[in-house]
């Protein structure tokens, strides 16, 4: 301590030795005083140093966890959004490695990402803020206050051009009908988007293929939270078909592809009538690729725009062998031959021989290439016999008719001529049935293939003259068969039903032959029992019922996410044949089973249990029928 004075003491004399102002004297002593007092007071003790701070490099991985809290009646909506699209939650659920600088900058940038995104749902006062815990820095909470949702104030919808004409009121109706934002309603991006795309696909559907959007817009007013919407659509002309170009044809005749066009030169285009044209086009089965298209881009003078047909032909012959196994009949092999243009007639020729374990037949198919009223011309000639049930059936067969086949329509009229030898046990009957049918098929289905949604419908009514042999006595009868189904999707599972009900009117006696009556079991009908085997008995031996009814209900739901065509299925089933109704009798199936959607159609194996019986059956099959 007394070195520390000295040398305070000779720091001052040093600097006043050679001054001689006043007030030297008073340093001196001030210095001194000063030196003093510290020598007078207790060491402080000296504070513990502070632990380092880990030395973590700004580019380390940073791992951490993000809490996004919504405030509002919206709040699992909006928070579903905000973790698809926010930068910062789609890293964390990427996982992808991400530094502690880029967390921060992705932190820093969340709330203006978050009110942009917030605004594509209508909340246009949205906030948005970021916290941060002191001294934990893997966790992130994104607390988001979205406000109001902005409602539709006021909605124009004009149209100018063609289409503002007093002739098509109609359609400018159903288009302000469709537009999704209605006064009212809340207002969202998707909506918006998406309404402007549809009514831009429903004019040009109409008739007007060149419609565009001459103006759109969306204003909003935050303070009121309104928007009103004014949009001007400009449609250009009226299209009108033009005359017909074709592309690609070789063999077939220009005018087998004229008579199915369903329109003339000059009437009004509209997209259902190209897309009618092209559908059938592909059923006449003559051409393996088809397409049709406006060319709305050239307009002649007389104001219509040429059609262009372009096709690939199909060959002229085809063959086809077919090896498998059926639930219904068993192993079979089928031989099948297809003439697109035989002698160079317009029509079709179809011929198929199948050899199967039940089921035995033959058969010739002739078809006129479609009328100019659209329907052709069929004739075809069967042989057929049936061993699947406990009366083995010898039928042979005549058709005449016309049908008409559309996308969801189809009407077949024709006459049938058949000789039926049945065989039960000892007894053997010999029939002949001359009949007029009509028949109808509906379908509202959104797959013909592969239908989730819609429904379908069969009937046919069918009247004849039996000419009995044997024991069996000739007169009138009449035959009605209806088939109804329908699907229906439901919270990600797919529902199915099916109907089926039948019946022959005439007097008891009457020998109606054994392919006229109907049968019940098998896989379009009750499944855990075998083909054919339900209906009525006879000296032991089920035959032929004159009324039938079965129904179906099933369930359906894919197995794998990763495999969205491979579904599990439970189903229950039930019905039977009988003589009359007040002997009917039904029976009931259960079971499970497995499908894969197929580009040809659903593939269905089935295990089904007979209540009747208690016996399992399995069951296959391709396709949905009627």
């Amino acid at each position: 301590m007394t070195s520390g004075i000295r040398g305070t003491l000779r720091a001052g004399r040093a600097r006043t030795a050679g001054d001689s102002r006043p007030g030297a004297a008073a340093l001196v002593a001030l210095l001194l005083g000063a030196a003093l007092s510290g020598c007078a007071t207790k060491p402080r003790e000296p504070e513990p140093a502070a632990a380092p701070a880990p030395d973590i490099p700004a580019d380390a991985p940073a791992v951490y966890r993000l809490d996004i809290q919504v405030d509002g009646a919206a709040d699992g909506k909006l928070r579903e959004l905000l973790q698809q699209h926010l930068d910062i939650a789609r890293y964390r659920a990427s996982e992808a490695a991400l530094s502690r600088v880029e967390l921060a900058r992705l932190a820093a940038a969340a709330p203006a990402q978050a009110q942009a995104l917030l605004e594509t749902e209508g909340y246009f006062n949205a906030q948005a803020d970021v916290q941060r815990e002191a001294g934990d820095e893997t966790r992130v909470r994104l607390v988001v206050k979205p406000g109001p949702q902005a409602r539709i104030g006021k909605v124009e919808i004009e149209f100018t051009d063609a289409i503002a004409s007093d002739d098509v009121q109609a359609l400018r109706d159903s288009l302000r009908s469709a537009w999704p934002l209605k006064d009212g309603s809340g207002f969202t991006q998707s909506q918006w988007s998406a309404g402007k795309n549809d009514l831009l696909l429903r004019a040009r559907a109409g008739g007007y293929p060149l419609a565009r959007w001459a103006e759109t817009a969306a204003r909003v007013d935050p303070e009121t939270q309104s928007v009103e919407l004014h949009l001007v659509m400009a449609s250009g002309n009226r299209a009108r078909f033009g005359a017909l170009r074709i592309e690609g044809l070789k063999h077939q005749t220009r005018q087998s592809v004229e008579r199915l066009t369903g329109f003339s030169t000059g009437d009004p285009y509209t997209e259902q009538q190209l897309a009618d044209f092209q559908e059938r086009l592909a059923k006449t089965q003559l051409f393996d690729a088809v397409r049709v298209q406006l060319q709305s881009e050239v307009v002649e003078a007389d104001g219509t725009s040429p059609v262009l047909a372009t096709l690939t032909e199909s060959s002229l012959q085809q063959s086809t062998i077919a090896v498998g196994y059926h639930a219904n009949s068993g192993q079979s092999v089928s031989v099948e031959h297809l003439h697109r243009q035989p002698f160079g007639l317009a029509m079709r020729a179809r011929s198929k021989v199948q050899l199967s374990r039940d089921l035995r037949g033959m058969e010739l198919e002739l078809s006129s290439h479609p009328q100019p009223d659209l329907k052709r011309n069929i004739g075809s000639l069967t042989f057929e016999q049936d061993r699947s049930g406990d009366t083995i059936a010898t039928n042979l067969g005549l058709r005449l008719g016309r049908i008409y086949e559309s996308p969801k329509d189809d009407r077949l009229s024709y006459v049938e001529l058949l000789r039926a030898r049945e065989t039960a046990g000892s007894e053997v009957n010999t029939n002949l049935a001359v009949s007029i049918n009509q028949q109808w098929t509906r379908r509202r289905l959104d797959s013909a293939l592969l239908p989730t949604d819609g429904h379908q419908g069969l009937l046919l009514l069918g009247v004849g003259q039996v000419r009995g042999g044997g024991s069996d006595v000739s007169g009138p009868f009449g035959r009605m068969q209806l088939k109804l189904g329908a699907y229906k999707p439901f919270g990600g599972w797919f529902g199915s039903a099916r109907l089926e009900a039948a019946q022959v009117v005439a007097r008891e006696s009457v020998g109606v032959p054994e392919k006229l009556l109907f049968l019940a079991g098998g896989d379009e009908s009750v499944r855990g029992y075998s083909y054919h085997s339900l209906g009525p008995q006879k000296a032991g031996l089920t035959v032929g019922g004159r009324v039938l009814a079965t129904g179906s209900l099933e369930i359906a739901h894919p197995l794998l996410s990763s495999m969205p065509s491979l579904w599990g299925a439970l189903f229950v089933d039930a019905g039977n044949a009988a003589s009359r109704w007040q002997d009917y009798r039904p029976v009931v199936g259960l079971g499970a089973g497995v499908r894969w959607r197929s580009p040809v159609g659903p593939l269905r194996a089935d295990v089904a249990r007979a209540q009747e019986t208690g016996k399992w059956r399995l069951h296959f099959s391709v396709g949905i029928t009627l």
